[in-house]
């Protein structure tokens, strides 16, 4: 996760400034507040922004006037309750705002949680920087014969060789025609003086979905949640949930509590259907419940077997 001197100094020059303020602050996440959390080849993750704490939702639930006017262990409770019966709103009182560098693929995922704040970096008003993402030999995988939108058996050997030759080959090609038409370098630097480069806003879309992009995202603690719940599960896409991954360590440097109740319930709990629901009080009762008679389709049954940790 290469970072320019410029970059560098400018999150050294952040964190070397400290405020005086009476809001409630999370010391761990403050510990990390602006640094550069590397993900992928040349991503990152940083907070550079948060509001809230477990006691602000502890206060949004009870309407309290503030800290301390229960225990630890009580409020712990509360957010564990809160959690388990689905009562969202309390947690809509905290924000946290990130800047995070990821590849345009990954990015055009994302951007499906609609319920965030986002501004991104503009191609139309600068050049991109000549970053762009290389899968580690451990991600390369064949289309998934059962799953449309997942991965399969790993490509090695000269196959997986080829792949990243024509990744490095295509990438390295489409950001010298980008260049090329824009009539200016990296560094902005007009290459010929004789000719007019083509406009920002066009010579952008010759660039393949791999080359990174910045955006700042802001989300409230609730829809942050629900975001994590679904892309640092096992089944997301290996790429966003490396992103999803280091940002749940932010949410346990921020709200412990919350992350606690969230691990539980959200993160290590499970949905089940009515229908799924009657299969198992059946089988707790002992009786024998076979796919055709639980009223399941086969891959509901299959997903309820794996669920449970018995064979489909």
């Amino acid at each position: 996760m290469p970072l320019s001197p410029e970059q560098r100094e400018e999150i050294a020059a952040q964190r070397a400034e400290a405020y005086e303020t009476r809001r409630v602050v999370a010391p761990r996440l403050e510990e990390i507040l602006y640094e550069a959390l590397p993900v992928l080849d040349h991503g990152f993750v940083r907070v550079v922004d948060y509001m809230g704490s477990d006691s602000a939702i502890v206060q949004a639930a009870r309407v309290s006037y503030g800290k301390g006017t229960r225990t630890l262990r009580s409020d712990a409770g509360l957010i564990n309750y809160l959690l388990r019966h689905r009562h969202t709103t309390p947690f809509e009182m905290c924000e946290i705002k990130y800047h995070v560098k990821l590849p345009i693929f990954v990015a055009r995922q994302w951007i499906r949680h609609r319920t965030a704040n986002v501004n991104e970096y503009s191609a139309r008003y600068s050049i991109l920087d000549n970053e762009f993402y290389l899968p580690a030999r451990e991600h390369l995988a064949a289309q998934s014969a059962s799953n449309r939108q997942g991965r399969g058996n790993l490509i090695i050997g000269a196959e997986a060789d080829r792949v990243h030759e024509l990744l490095m080959r295509d990438a390295a090609q489409v950001y010298a025609d980008y260049t090329e038409m824009l009539n200016e370098n990296e560094e902005g630097n007009v290459i010929d003086e004789g000719r007019d480069g083509l406009a920002r806003e066009l010579a952008r879309m010759n660039l393949s979905l791999n080359f990174y992009t910045q955006w700042y995202w802001k989300i409230d603690l609730h829809n942050f949640m629900h975001f994590l719940s679904l892309r640092a599960d096992e089944h997301a896409q290996y790429e966003i949930r490396a992103y999803a991954e280091v940002m749940l360590d932010t949410l346990e440097r921020w709200v412990p509590l919350t992350f606690e109740a969230f691990s539980k319930y959200e993160m290590g709990g499970v949905n089940l259907s009515s229908q799924s629901l009657e299969v198992v009080k059946r089988m707790i009762d002992g009786e024998t419940v076979t796919q055709e008679e639980s009223g399941l389709s086969g891959r509901e049954w299959r997903e309820l077997m794996e669920t449970l940790g018995r064979e489909a």
